[in-house]
């Protein structure tokens, strides 16, 4: 049965890149099965000449308005605009900070994109993307300890994108192949720090994925075996059963985000990291 869907203008105005924004912003429209945002994103605004764009825009396209700003005096010329034609206008980090400053007793620095500043944070994220980009695809380091993460898998589980993914989150990742009657790397089992991953998903979603690619290859390039549903649910049954074989926790992304999985490859990484923290504590 299909639904009428709504479609609403959301504005998004910010000081720096934005990304708060429409990371908040999707987080609320999710909540709506049958709303869609019409995204307006207005980054780096700081100036009278920018203002006076975003108001122009918002003034002919009429929605929810959603601000990170520091400047007073671009703040103000927004709200009252926002007033003026009788639309919310929400500053989507003031609720923190307000419960920072309670809470600590500080006053709030006002500092245009401070969460983006070249700090020790910054500089492991980037260190960690490097690391994600040399050792992607059977790439292994020589020392697979240098890795905090060791994604495993049939090809098109998103083993790539997850490792992008992580290393944007300062975790350094690499990813390797699994293939069927293929010896793996003697190191990926010397792991000692290192947490090994695997992911796994349905044929079915392997499938679709792998035939959208063979679009984009030459007959000489593709193995009928590659998007055979019966090949491919050996494949899988031979990456489960080496995973178990190994110990190595295994994911199933069928119906996961990018998103989703690192999330759960960090909770994973994160007890890891405790338990090795306590079992050196116990021998001190």
């Amino acid at each position: 049965m299909n639904r009428k869907r709504t479609f609403v203008h959301v504005h998004l105005v910010s000081d720096s890149t934005g990304e708060t924004l429409m990371t908040a912003s999707r987080a609320a429209v999710a909540r709506y099965e049958e709303v869609e945002a019409i995204e307006h994103i207005y980054p780096l605004v700081r100036s009278d000449r920018q203002i006076d764009r975003v108001l122009s825009e918002i003034e002919d396209a009429p929605g929810i308005v959603m601000f990170t700003l520091v400047d007073p005096q671009v703040l103000e010329r927004l709200q009252a605009k926002c007033g003026e034609l009788g639309l919310p206008c929400i500053d989507v980090l003031d609720p923190l900070v307000a419960v920072f400053q309670s809470y600590l007793n500080v006053q709030k620095a006002a500092r245009v994109g401070a969460q983006h500043s070249l700090d020790a944070g910054y500089f492991r994220r980037i260190e960690a993307l490097n690391f994600a980009m040399r050792h992607d695809d059977g790439a292994l380091p020589d020392n697979i300890d240098d890795a905090d993460v060791v994604l495993v898998g049939v090809s098109r589980t998103s083993k790539t994108p997850t490792s992008i993914y992580l290393a944007n989150r300062g975790v350094r990742t690499t990813n390797l192949p699994i293939v069927t009657g293929l010896a793996m790397p003697p190191n990926i089992f010397q792991a000692k720090t290192a947490l090994v991953v695997g992911l796994t998903a349905s044929p079915e979603r392997i499938v679709a994925l792998r035939e959208n690619r063979v679009l984009t290859m030459s007959n000489e390039q593709i193995s009928s075996a590659y998007v055979n549903r019966q090949e491919v649910a050996k494949e899988i049954t031979f990456a489960r059963k080496l995973c178990a074989e190994n110990g190595w926790p295994l994911i199933d992304v069928t119906r996961r985000s990018i998103e989703e999985t690192a999330a759960a490859i960090v909770a994973l990484l994160t007890d890891k990291r405790h338990d090795r923290s306590a079992l050196s504590d116990a021998y001190e």
